[in-house]
């Protein structure tokens, strides 16, 4: 019985979420997120060297999933859109060097597969 309670409490530990913080050389925040089981999970936000955001969205098994928004380095959405395991998939909006939606795609696994409005 002793046996299983531990073997309970140690695959519990190692199931568990854990925040994550990565850095440049220089020592400014290079990427922050959940890891469960060595794999990104959860909510993750990537910066550039100034700490401008660069990009933010979810991972499911270690891949982007859901949707996600990428910056400028002026901190303007450069574009944004759906991942399903780690392949851009449905909308996504493109956006010129101003802030201005610039056109729209349909994509399936990276690849344009319907409409494109520009």
């Amino acid at each position: 019985m002793l046996f299983f309670i531990l073997l309970f409490i140690n695959t519990k530990v190692f199931s568990q979420k854990k925040n994550q913080k990565y850095y440049y050389n220089q020592g400014q925040l290079k990427e922050e997120g959940w890891l469960k089981e060595g794999e990104k999970t959860s909510f993750w936000k990537y910066y550039y060297r100034n700490g401008t955001l660069k990009k933010e969205g979810n991972y499911k098994d270690n891949l982007e999933h859901k949707y996600w928004y990428f910056y400028r380095l002026n901190v303007l959405l450069k574009k944004e859109g759906h991942f399903k395991e780690g392949l851009q998939n449905n909308w996504w909006l493109f956006y010129d060097k101003a802030g201005n939606i610039s056109h729209k795609y349909q994509l399936k696994k990276n690849q344009k597969n319907g409409y494109c409005l520009i």
